[in-house]
């Protein structure tokens, strides 16, 4: 019987060593050098020593010339632990080694204690055959000592050798016990069969894609005094655990991410038919993110604010996946210790909620206005909250039924919140829908796409009817419209770093310079002391698009000391970036409200709030500042609250938004004082907050 005959020329283990990595925001592409000797017809080679951790889908091979590829498989080796510690092989000749010293030293003792054998028999001195005069038995007694002494000496000496030895043979092999009890590492293998048409030598190339890697943008902002150009260092923070380290490497940086899905959406027919009212609705369109996780984070602080700037107190901040959480305080900030998770999840009552990676120490966030959390907040019209009020709205029709299914992601305005289980209604009535302004009788779900809505607001009890007479009796809803719409484009930006690095495969970071930049910057001292009464340095720096820079934390260096920490954050900013460089307290900020005007006031059934506030400020320094001072008056969004008699007095007063700003000059310690006064008429017995 004739058995078929295969070709396998080569069934062999090939090297492979790493020359190039480039590093994206998330994993890696590895790029190895290979050489291979090829026979004649089909070769089986498997190049061992590979990451356990490739993607087995991205492996690429070049340099192949005539040769072709039969197959390629990619496996996990677990017996050849010794190549995931190159100190195995070195310890293992050590022990040989000195277990041969120790041998030839037990030979030299076995010598000398033969020796003392021969003296210790032959020392008897005999006088049958001849007389010994005193003088020769001296000096043989002599010889004997001398001899034994120095044997036993030597025997000593080289028993404290041996000793010595054998603790060094002690010392590594508990290093290789250690390596041989720890868990198993496991190193990557990749089989493949060529076809040669001839014999060939081939100098191949393999690529692969590997998880667990990246690398984190961070930032050094450095002046070194007022008006002088900022250095910006941008850096690369690179990491990688994937079981090979990269020794002396050529480093490429993208600022793309090859796990990002670039398949296109694919759009189907949208065929309607009854659900259950509590069906889940359509998520939102998928939208581009700028920031990348940081592993790195075992703290995050930050502040969290509405979209008008004011901070959220009692807002929770919690790490996604996980019961590890807390809220802000008064001031809006927060502090969370990060032991697990890659992403925060932000929310407040009346707010969207917002899902963050954790991409730096020092996260702020401002949330959107939202209606998601209707179901907890009782809504009075306009914003009222009072205990008659909530009694009409029980009896008409609840927030949660005035926009189920309707609104998702839109915000309610409510003053307060209760547990669901508090109120229930006793039927479902039709509210009116107030869209852009105009009334809609009939409106029904599925009129209007609910990702077209930007706002909405919902209006109750008396005063929805006094609006709106007997059509606003069970409720309105006002629905403000989007008037446009936003395009996000990805970019891919590649830095080539021209040093080598070597970079451990243990998690750590490893600080890698892209480029430093000097950046004109136009300084400018800034305080809001309505939200809070320091004075910061800002920079304002110009033309930064061009240097290609990402979401990172960045260390803040003035005047030749460090001042702390801040984000920087291209995707946020648009022709100007402004980085603040620290608390001056040089400088200080007083605000006060004026007691001697006449705070309330009673005309017929409005109310009428007078306040004027005074600010007052000082430069400590010895040198003249500008400083950009900011407060506001308020916007009424309800036609019954009139805000009249706004007085900004010297500074630029923002009708559209209601800030006022001044742009001041200081000299060394010269004081200067600002004031602005408004009037505010509400109805009585209703409530505003300013």
């Amino acid at each position: 019987m004739l058995f078929p005959i295969l070709g396998f020329g080569n069934d062999k283990k090939i090297p492979s060593t790493i020359k190039d990595v480039t590093v994206y925001l998330s994993g890696a592409q590895i790029y190895r050098k290979a050489q291979c000797t090829l026979s004649e017809g089909t070769n089986e080679l498997v190049f061992s020593g590979l990451s356990p951790k490739i993607e087995e889908s991205s492996i690429q091979i070049s340099g192949l010339q005539a040769v072709s590829i039969l197959s390629m498989s990619y496996d996990l080796n677990y017996l050849e632990k010794s190549e995931g510690n190159p100190q195995v092989k070195k310890w293992e000749d050590e022990i040989i080694q000195t277990q041969h010293e120790i041998t030839m030293l037990k030979n030299l003792i076995a010598g000398l204690e033969e020796e003392e054998k021969v003296i210790t028999t032959n020392r008897m001195v005999s006088t049958d055959n001849q007389a010994l005069d005193l003088e020769k038995v001296k000096e043989i007694s002599k010889y004997y000592r001398e001899r034994i002494t120095a044997i036993k000496n030597e025997v000593f000496r080289t028993n404290l050798k041996i000793n010595e030895f054998n603790l060094e043979i002690g010392t590594l092999r508990k290093q290789l016990a250690e390596v041989n009890n720890a868990p198993e590492e496991e190193q990557g293998e990749l089989t493949i069969t060529f076809d040669a048409p001839i014999a060939a030598n081939l100098d191949l190339s393999i690529s692969y894609l590997v998880r667990d890697a990246g690398w984190i943008p961070n930032y050094d902002i450095k002046s070194k005094k007022l008006n002088a150009p900022i250095d910006l260092s941008y850096k690369a923070h690179v990491y990688q655990k994937t079981g090979k380290n990269w020794d002396n490497v050529n480093v490429t940086l993208s600022t793309g991410n090859p796990n990002m899905n670039v398949n296109k959406p694919n759009l189907g027919t949208k065929y309607l038919n009854f659900v259950s009212r509590y069906a889940k609705q359509q998520r939102p369109s998928a939208k581009k993110k700028g920031y990348a996780y940081n592993p790195t984070v075992r703290k995050v602080i930050g502040t969290i604010v509405d979209e008008s700037g004011s901070p959220l107190p009692g807002a929770t901040v919690i790490v996604k996946g996980t019961s590890n959480g807390t809220q802000t305080d008064f001031d809006g900030n927060f502090s969370l210790d990060v032991i697990s998770g890659k992403e925060l999840v932000i929310s407040y009552i009346g707010q969207k909620t917002q899902e963050l990676p954790i991409y730096s120490s020092v996260i702020n966030a401002q949330l959107e206005d939202d209606a998601a959390a209707l179901e907890e907040v009782v809504v009075t019209a306009y914003g009222t909250n009072r205990s008659s009020d909530y009694a009409g709205a029980v009896s008409s029709v609840s927030p949660e039924q005035l926009i189920q299914g309707k609104a998702s992601g839109i915000h309610i305005r409510g003053t307060s919140s209760i547990p669901r289980s508090s109120y229930r209604a006793p039927k479902i009535l039709p509210p009116l829908y107030i869209v852009d302004g105009v009334p809609l009788e009939g409106f029904g779900e599925g009129d209007l796409d609910e990702n077209e809505i930007q706002s909405m607001e919902v209006l109750k009890g008396a005063e929805a009817s006094a609006l709106y007479g007997s059509r606003g009796v069970n409720g309105i809803v006002v629905i403000t419209t989007k008037k446009s719409s936003i395009q996000d484009d990805l970019t891919n930006t590649k830095f080539v770093i021209k040093k080598p690095y070597s970079i451990v495969s243990d998690g750590d970071i490893t600080a890698i310079e892209i480029n430093t930049f000097k950046v004109t910057a136009e300084y400018e001292y800034f305080a809001a002391p309505l939200t809070n009464e320091n004075v910061f340095l800002t920079a304002t720096l110009k033309d930064w698009e061009k240097y290609q820079l990402l979401p990172g934390e960045a260390n803040v260096y003035f005047e030749g000391g460090y001042a702390g920490k801040t984000n920087l954050d291209p995707f946020t900013v648009k022709k100007e970036m402004t980085l603040s460089l620290g608390i001056d307290p040089g400088i200080t900020v007083i605000r006060k409200q004026q007691r001697n005007f006449k705070s309330k006031s009673f005309t017929g059934s409005n109310r009428t709030l007078d306040r004027a506030y005074d600010l007052e400020v000082k430069n400590n320094k010895s040198l003249a500042i500008d400083l950009k001072l900011m407060d506001r008056i308020p916007i009424s969004q309800n036609k019954e609250i009139k805000v009249d008699d706004v007085e900004p007095q010297a500074a630029e007063y923002n009708k559209k938004t209601g800030l006022l700003t001044w742009n001041m000059k200081l000299d060394s310690q010269e004081s200067k004082k600002e004031s602005f006064s408004f009037q505010v008429k509400y109805p009585r017995g209703r409530y505003i907050s300013l």
